[in-house]
């Protein structure tokens, strides 16, 4: 449904949007990525902008959260299967990692909850096969995205990646289906507290509706992480909405990418 079902077809897919993707003089150390999920029509530029930093950089596994877009549950599920598959074949999950964010854990659980029918993950594989060859994933995805939540992810993913070789991967679109100025005001605020790298006052403004992002729990879960990691900063890479691509401005839906970063 968000791209080429065919490896060939996908393949000159990506490549041409990894190709196109400007190169942002991106450095220090690369704690995590935030990244849109749509249909590579509209978002899949924005998103190279971020997974062309991959090129140069080597990681053992990449942590991906996203939202549960069709599926409410509560809590925060991690897959449980062996891998997750695409045209360019499997992508292994990892699963000492796996064990170790739920391991005794009362609001994580290894769960397909969530994972089936959900693209959020899915469309970041591809672009992870073309330019991190080797990595293993572990998806996880967020039923219910309270404060609660978010915030305890985040504390657990940092506990468990400190010390490995990991990268991690916010996936959120923006706003959703307002006219494109009402649009540009919602998204310039998580665009600020992006580049501000405040993953609180983002969870506040995403609560209170002085914006919307449909994977913003995600986003406030991997920037708190990435901070406790040892992240200091964030660059913002790319940013457009649907009315951008397609001219159409009377209902959009915002994109953004953007590094998360240390010193180097």
């Amino acid at each position: 449904m968000f791209y080429s079902s065919g490896a060939s077809s996908l393949d000159r897919e990506v490549s041409l949007m990894l190709a196109s993707a400007s190169r942002t003089d991106v450095t220090g150390t690369l704690y995590g990525l935030i990244v849109p999920h749509a249909g590579y029509a509209y978002s899949g530029v924005t998103a190279a902008h971020a997974f062309t930093l991959l090129r140069d950089r080597n990681f053992s596994t990449i942590v991906i959260v996203s939202p549960s877009h069709r599926e409410y549950f509560r809590g925060i599920s991690v897959y449980p299967g062996r891998a997750y598959r695409t045209p360019f074949g499997d992508l292994p999950v990892n699963p000492e990692l796996r064990d170790a964010l739920v391991a005794g854990d009362k609001v994580i659980s290894v769960s397909a909850l969530g994972h089936a029918t959900e693209h959020a993950i899915e469309v970041q594989l591809p672009f992870i096969q073309k330019v991190a060859h080797g990595v293993t994933i572990l998806p996880v995805v967020i039923g219910e995205q309270a404060r609660e939540y978010c915030f305890h992810l985040g504390t657990r993913l940092a506990g468990i990646l400190r010390g490995k070789n990991a990268l991690l991967v916010a996936s959120s679109d923006l706003s959703h289906y307002h006219p494109y100025d009402d649009a540009t005001r919602l998204d310039a605020v998580v665009a600020e507290r992006i580049r501000r790298f405040d993953a609180v006052k983002l969870m506040d403004d995403l609560e209170s509706e002085r914006c919307e992002a449909c994977g913003g729990g995600p986003v406030v879960s991997v920037m708190l992480a990435a901070k406790a990691l040892g992240a200091t900063r964030t660059a913002i890479l790319h940013q457009c909405n649907s009315g951008d691509i397609t001219g159409d401005r009377s209902a959009v839906v915002g994109y953004i990418s953007a590094a998360i970063l240390g010193t180097a």
